[in-house]
């Protein structure tokens, strides 16, 4: 009786493929819409034979008009590299993408979930970080695409809400890490584990001494759905993430001893507005959504070294680049 059409936005991503995979184990029907652009065929081929799922390759850019009973949206390239690749198309997929969405809510009145970031945060004055906290973020940046995209987001998810009385849920994502992240996206876990097990030199930008805190994916998906299952006075923003903070360069040392590599490690210089230290304050997810991570950073590695391991031995990856419809009808 309580089984819905979902509409996940982004679904074949690292994040959106995860939460496609966990709302068919609950027995939902997932509507999985992407446009490929750093998503994957590959993620969500395993699903394409559930009668309950369908793909639609699809620009969020772009106005959709489809009936589902709720809609999560992780639509928009998450990693330095790909989201400065085509900065306005990233500004365009967080600022029009978000409101194409919150008007297909409004007009199915049905709930909406925001995955935004750390990233509003900016390189923080405040540590841990709050919600509370306004953030210290540089508008006019390299990765302003992507921090105030995702700001300015929020702010269009606020308004519908207050306006039209929209429920909506908002999670402020910090660094998620697992199986089916992309290879080349730049990020530091993906960056260490690929190198070690290609015998490539391990870079580090800076000194090594910044600090991250590190969920592992099935962590973040269980949060995840809990907000989007919690009562509608909870709107968030909600940090979701790890509160354990690590220095990059202990991640390094951690990696090369799971993998078992020899690879050396090199320095160089830190990108720009490159944050020093990001520490989730996760007071409101363990009192509203009675949430705390559960899996270590050992074990998480463990398995993310696993599926990488196995990844690079195979061919090399497809292209996502190119939108291929492969609709399921």
């Amino acid at each position: 009786m309580n089984k819905k059409r979902i509409l996940v936005a982004g679904g074949a991503g690292f994040l959106g493929s995860h939460l496609c995979e966990r709302l068919l184990q609950q027995g939902h029907q997932v509507l999985c819409v992407d446009n490929l652009y750093t998503g994957s065929r590959s993620n969500v081929a395993p699903f394409l034979e559930n009668p309950r799922f369908q793909f639609l390759c699809h620009d969020i850019c772009i106005p959709l008009d489809v009936k589902v009973d709720e809609i999560y949206n992780l639509a928009c390239p998450a990693s330095p590299i790909h989201y400065q690749a085509d900065p306005i198309q990233t500004l365009k997929t967080s600022v029009f993408g978000a409101h194409h969405l919150l008007e297909l809510a409004t007009k199915l009145k049905c709930k909406i979930f925001q995955a935004s970031t750390s990233e509003v945060y900016g390189d923080p004055h405040v540590h841990p970080q709050t919600e509370n906290y306004w953030g210290h973020v540089n508008p006019i940046g390299i990765r302003s695409c992507y921090d105030e995209g995702k700001r300015c987001a929020e702010t269009l998810f606020f308004d519908y809400h207050r306006r039209h009385r929209l429920p909506i849920k908002v999670a402020r994502i910090f660094n998620t890490y697992g199986p089916r992240m992309h290879p080349n996206d730049g990020r530091v876990v993906s960056n260490f584990i690929v190198q070690a097990l290609r015998s490539e030199p391990i870079t580090i930008y800076g000194t090594g001494q910044q600090t991250r805190s590190f969920c592992y994916v099935d962590d973040l998906i269980e949060v995840i759905v809990r907000l989007m299952e919690a009562p509608d006075p909870v709107t968030g923003p909600i940090n979701i993430g790890n509160p354990i903070e690590y220095p990059v360069s202990e991640l390094a040392k951690k990696i090369l001893q799971l993998t078992g590599s020899s690879s050396p490690i090199i320095q160089k210089p830190l990108p720009s507005d490159d944050p020093k230290q990001r520490q989730p304050d996760i007071t409101l997810a363990k009192t509203l959504l009675f949430w705390t991570p559960q899996i270590s950073l050992e074990e998480g590695l463990r398995a993310t070294i696993a599926y990488f391991r196995k990844a690079i031995s195979c061919a090399a990856p497809e292209s996502s680049a190119t939108c291929r419809s492969f609709e399921r009808q």
